[in-house]
């Protein structure tokens, strides 16, 4: 049956409309997004069928565009309307983070830096160097790869801070397995950027360990 037939109550636009998204399962909002189903299948058939696929919502979002182009109903146009509508995601959280505006929300900080991080098949090391006022100078991507003593310089970072003006600093760097549980390496680098920065009067804030849909902070668990 097609969903123009379904009681209006039970169509995936009308129900957002009505409801608001939350309302909607991942398979609704997914049959929005695709407009339209296959022969002999609905939008939202197809899009119960690509999530079981991928194994969930998340899995078919982060795919590359010749793994999200396979199935049947997929296309590089699709695939290009999808990463625009991501795109427009993190840059609307970045919203809240843009120059010179002074961070007020821990929350929306760790989602900011998760929606930068989370979806990396490799490690990131970032700062997020902020003024006396804590407001926001610049994000910046300064490492990537195995995240250790060896790989992230405390020169470098003290290096980019004096560039930048800072007087504080926010770490992050994802962990690709999606364990964002920080290591002995990650507890280790943070004190030798602590000490290296502080030689400057430059503060660590916090540092942030991305996983997989959750954050660790070195300062919620009174690490810094």
């Amino acid at each position: 049956m097609a969903i123009t037939d379904w009681p209006a109550s039970e169509r995936p636009r009308e129900k957002l409309l009505e409801s608001g998204p939350t309302a909607l399962s991942d398979a609704e909002l997914l049959a929005i997004f695709l407009r339209t189903g296959v022969k002999g299948k609905s939008a939202v058939d197809l899009s119960r069928e690509l999530l079981s696929d991928f194994g969930g919502l998340r899995q078919l979002l982060t795919a590359t565009q010749t793994d999200f182009c396979k199935p049947l109903g997929l296309g590089s146009a699709k695939y290009a309307l999808l990463q625009a509508v991501l795109e427009m995601a993190r840059r609307h959280l970045a919203q809240g983070l843009q120059r010179g505006d002074a961070l007020s929300s821990p929350q929306d900080t760790q989602r900011y830096l998760q929606a930068q991080l989370r979806d990396r098949d490799y490690e990131v090391f970032a700062c997020l160097f902020l003024d006396n006022q804590n407001r926001v100078i610049r994000y910046r991507e300064l490492f990537r790869g195995t995240i250790d003593a060896a790989a992230v310089y405390p020169r470098e970072v003290v290096k980019q801070a004096l560039q930048e003006g800072a007087a504080s600093v926010i770490l992050a760097h994802n962990h690709p397995s999606g364990i964002a549980e920080p290591s002995g390496a990650d507890r280790a680098i943070t004190e030798r950027l602590q000490q290296a920065l502080g030689y400057m009067d430059i503060r660590v804030l916090d540092h942030l360990v991305v996983g997989d849909g959750h954050c660790v902070s070195f300062a919620q668990r009174g690490w810094l």
